[in-house]
């Protein structure tokens, strides 16, 4: 057992510090090395953009979802002589219903300001047929939208309840379904970069096949040759993978910042603790690189005769 563990030690060693001899076996220039670097640096920069994506995702949906489940709204449709007393009920209703926080009936100028995108600011609210809006806060708990109908259609014949449940669902559902579209979009982006060091890496090995020859001839084993594979293309992917995520870092940082009235894509970066995400990049790419070149380094040895 101690002799494995100083086995072990020492294989962990030559594999961080590494060993001039045997990185004579890994040509350190030419088309793998170039290969191998570019791929992890455009995979990394890639998954910098889908990391944030994927985040904003979430951040959206959390906010559509608390946003609109908190609100609703009551449209009064009726004759000018009988709007204010409508209105009037329908405020009174609303007090005495469980789980109103608030309501209140919006003014001409808010009218007037939801028209402005359609009609311009100056639609002259007080002349058309414009339903009264009444903006009802909900609290934590909630309230019975089906009875709160009931009672309306009794007392308000011309009050119609909109909760927001056939617009909050879609937009949560598809910010949803784009964060999960984001974690797939990693997990293929790791793939790809574990394909690509695959073939640099049976490059690398057929282009060295005569050295590796005359390797075995003096008693290198095969497992020494494929550590010397493993370490050279573990750093490449790792150095190449820490260029790509710090240029898309630095790319997110020169995007608009989050605003309310901005939509999506001024939050399409990180915030807060979320800067620390990409720093996992790097790592999870020279694993990558790290299994995906001993496995091509063993079939391909094997293969050498």
């Amino acid at each position: 057992m101690k002799i494995k563990r100083i086995q072990l030690t020492t294989t962990v060693r030559n594999f961080i510090l590494g060993d001039a001899q045997a990185d004579r076996v890994v040509p350190p220039t030419g088309f793998t090395a170039q290969l191998t670097m570019f791929s992890a640096a455009a995979m990394g920069f890639l998954a910098v953009f889908t990391l944030a994506m994927s985040l904003a995702s979430g951040r959206l949906a959390d906010r559509w979802g608390a946003e609109l489940a908190r609100s609703s709204t009551l449209r009064i449709s009726a004759p000018p002589d009988q709007l204010p007393a409508q209105t009037t009920a329908a405020l009174r209703l609303l007090e005495t219903t469980p789980g109103v926080a608030s309501a209140r009936a919006l003014s001409e100028d808010e009218h007037r300001a939801l028209l402005a995108p359609w009609f311009g600011p100056d639609v002259p609210v007080d002349t058309l047929p414009i339903p009264q809006l009444i903006e009802i806060i909900e609290t934590s708990a909630g309230y019975d939208s089906a009875g709160l109908r009931l009672r309306l259609s009794a007392e308000v014949p011309g009050a119609v309840l909109d909760d927001h449940t056939r617009w909050r669902r879609p937009l949560v559902r598809a910010a949803t379904r784009l964060r999960t579209l984001g974690w797939v979009s990693i997990l293929l982006i790791a793939t790809v970069t574990g394909a690509m060091i695959t073939l640099a890496a049976h490059a690398a090995l057929a282009a060295n096949a005569q050295v590796i020859a005359v390797l075995r001839l003096v008693g290198a084993r095969d497992a020494y040759i494929a550590n010397a594979f493993v370490r050279r293309f573990t750093l490449r992917a790792g150095i190449g993978a820490f260029i790509g995520t710090a240029v898309g870092m630095l790319a997110l940082l020169i995007l608009p910042s989050a605003q309310a009235d901005g939509g999506f894509l001024t939050g399409l970066g990180f915030q807060g603790a979320h800067w620390l995400w990409p720093l996992i990049i790097p790592p999870i790419a020279a694993l990558v690189a790290f299994f995906s070149t001993r496995a091509a380094a063993r079939k391909t040895l094997r293969n050498l005769v």
